[in-house]
């Protein structure tokens, strides 16, 4: 016999649905205020940063993402056009490619960190004290959420990349 979810667990699930969706569209709308581009560009661009010589697979970016293929491809191709990322044939398998981050998209990437961290402090960051955010991170890490601890937290990997 199955065991179903408690009140409690089902409770949990739908606050944090919920809460996910919150924060999501208030940091989108600050992003758009602000008057940047939606937030996978930033993250996109964050992770390209980060890949060694500034480039990565487009699968390896989609894992990154943890977004669709379809949806990788479609961000990929607005990136290129806007100058921000370059694709560039692989010399080894000429039927592979990468994609590579332009100095224009790492200059839009940090531009966007100031909007997205005062949009992180204010959705997320003014609400919970640094020990009640360690123990949430602790709490999301036990569902499987957790991204190799500190640094896969904007700020840290910000602060990573820009160095």
């Amino acid at each position: 016999m199955k065991r179903k979810p408690s009140t409690e667990a089902t409770a949990a699930w739908v606050r944090l649905m919920r809460v996910r969706s919150r924060v999501l569209d208030a940091v989108e709308l600050e992003l758009k205020k602000a008057g940047f581009p939606p937030l996978a560009w930033y993250d996109a661009l964050l992770e390209l940063s980060r890949a060694p010589a500034g480039e990565m697979r487009p699968v390896e970016l989609e894992k990154q993402m943890l977004i669709p293929q379809y949806s990788t491809s479609r961000l990929i191709d607005r990136l290129v056009d806007e100058g921000l990322a370059a694709r560039r044939e692989c010399k080894m398998d000429k039927r592979g490619q990468f994609v590579e981050i332009t100095e224009a998209g790492r200059e839009l990437q940090k531009k966007m960190w100031a909007a997205y961290s005062a949009a992180i402090e204010k959705h997320v960051g003014s609400k919970l004290s640094d020990a009640d955010a360690l123990r949430l991170c602790g709490l999301l890490d036990r569902l499987g959420c957790s991204c190799d601890g500190a640094a896969a937290t904007p700020a840290a990997r910000d602060t990573a990349s820009s160095r």
